[in-house]
């Protein structure tokens, strides 16, 4: 049974994966399979923790919400980043500096993450409440946007409409957007 903490940390070594594939990657078509990826990762990912994750900070942990408002500021900024890369082709050369400079918001973001908003949360939960974070975390990124909208509301209730709005739209686009091969 895994925890919240390996979930998320799980995403994170993804996003890592996915980006160090887009630096690497030899071909534009390439470059763009690996940039759908990220995409499509990171905005799922984003969403999940502002709809369970942030939440749980603010019932469980007594700087909650405090914790929750700085993490949630730090996602819009990826969200702005990450809305001018999803839109950019790899023959601009905005392309890698915009990856890199989102790289580095996240990876200041996953460090405060990993290291303290996630232990003081497990060290908050009762018994049980992990898994089931887990699998809500897990079960919510199957139905959000796929896509950044910097613009959406990051909060409950209204980011739940809002994106409910706009998955379908981010999913059906997805059909026609190139992933990397299995």
């Amino acid at each position: 049974m895994s925890t919240v903490s390996d979930v998320i940390s799980h995403d994170h070594r993804e996003l890592e994966e996915y980006y160090d594939n887009i630096l690497k990657a030899t071909t534009d078509d390439d470059k763009i399979r690996w940039q759908n990826q990220f995409t499509w990762e990171l905005a799922r990912h984003s969403i999940g923790e502002e709809l369970v994750v942030y939440p749980a900070f603010e019932k469980y942990i007594v700087d909650g919400k405090a914790m929750a408002d700085k993490d949630r500021a730090e996602h819009a900024k990826a969200k702005e980043l990450l809305n001018t890369f999803q839109q950019l082709e790899p023959s601009n050369p905005e392309f890698e500096r915009t990856l890199k400079q989102l790289m580095d918001e996240l990876s200041e973001h996953i460090k405060g993450e990993e290291q303290e908003d996630m232990p003081k949360l497990e060290q908050s939960l009762p018994g049980g409440e992990s898994a089931e974070l887990a699998t809500s975390f897990q079960r919510t990124k199957k139905f959000v946007p796929t896509r950044s909208h910097p613009s959406a509301p990051d909060k409950p209730p209204f980011e739940t409409v809002v994106g409910l709005m706009a998955a379908p739209i981010d999913k059906l686009g997805d059909i026609f957007r190139r992933f990397p091969k299995d």
